[in-house]
């Protein structure tokens, strides 16, 4: 029996293709939580995988009665699969990390402190000082720069999602039922109060990792296109300074009127072209970013579900 006051803790795993990884995980985890006098509810999200990864957490929950295991119809995705785990938690504290041995199970005990002090949201910061130079790491700092430049939210650099919520604020989460999902700018937007942890990510238990250059491309998307105008602005901002040259072209051209100098005017073909092309130009990259936005839109309006299960909690 657990004492009343203990607040019940529920961990969201999602898991995508770790056969012989997430049991290492799993080991981990319960080296920290087996000690504390919490009743833990550990919530395996399997996100569409292709290996044994099904057999692997089906064999973990016959071992652990801890363990609740949801399957996606399909790999719908990393967010969709936290989005999963989350609205079928029930606990007072959720804590959310990977199944990849690169969230340390430890801080588990520090995040459940800091929610004992009423912070609703305890967001772990990968600490990146003194790591070597990567393509991963420039463009990651990159787009934190940018989103947190162009948007009304400030989202914190190095923020994984590795993180704890209260009840409070996963059901605030819950009632944001967007289909393009960027899980660390919906939080940050809340306003809820939180509290910085920040920790070194460790190493990977074994293969490689599941988020390919095309799949944070398409986060970093959702995350631009869900939070800010700034790509309709930009177009924007461009047609008024080709309106402007194109009134100081005007200005140009009467002056030869005006002073008899009409001979002098050259023909003009080449710059006529130049401008017509830069225009035209301008005109099908805002029609892009309009042509994006309502495709969000289209998304959005048809109300599909984020994720679809397999089997597991409804």
């Amino acid at each position: 029996m657990f004492p009343e006051h203990q607040p019940t803790i529920d961990l969201v795993i999602p898991v995508f293709n770790e056969a012989g990884v997430v049991e290492q995980t799993h080991a981990n985890i319960c080296k920290v939580i087996d000690s504390l006098p919490h009743k833990f509810t550990l919530y395996y999200v399997d996100d569409g995988s292709t290996d044994d990864t099904a057999k692997c957490l089906a064999a973990l929950a016959e071992a652990d009665q801890r363990i609740v295991v949801l399957e996606l119809a399909r790999n719908f995705g990393h967010q969709a699969a936290l989005t999963a785990g989350l609205d079928a938690a029930s606990g007072d504290f959720v804590i959310t990390l990977d199944a990849d041995g690169q969230h340390p199970p430890e801080m588990i005990l520090q995040m459940i402190d800091l929610f004992k002090q009423d912070y609703d949201i305890v967001q772990a910061q990968r600490i990146e000082e003194g790591e070597r130079f990567s393509f991963k790491k420039v463009t990651s700092a990159g787009f934190y720069a940018l989103i947190n430049r162009i948007s009304g939210t400030s989202v914190l650099p190095g923020a994984a999602d590795f993180r704890g919520m209260s009840r409070q604020a996963v059901e605030a989460l819950k009632s944001m039922p967007e289909y393009h999902r960027f899980l660390r700018g919906m939080i940050s937007w809340m306003g809820y109060r939180s509290v910085i942890l920040p920790y070194h990510e460790t190493n990977r238990l074994a293969g490689k990792s599941k988020y390919s250059f095309g799949k944070m491309f398409r986060l970093a998307m959702d995350a631009i296109f869900s939070f800010s105008l700034m790509p309709l602005y930009i177009g924007l901002s461009a047609g008024g300074m080709f309106f402007c040259l194109a009134a100081l072209e005007i200005v140009y051209v009467l002056s030869f009127w005006v002073t008899g100098r009409t001979s002098n005017l050259a023909p003009g073909w080449s710059s006529l072209m130049f401008v017509i092309l830069i225009v035209s130009g301008i005109l099908m990259i805002l029609l892009g970013f309009i042509g994006v936005y309502v495709g969000y839109i289209f998304q959005e309006v048809k109300r599909r579900p984020v994720y679809l299960l397999k089997r597991g909690k409804k």
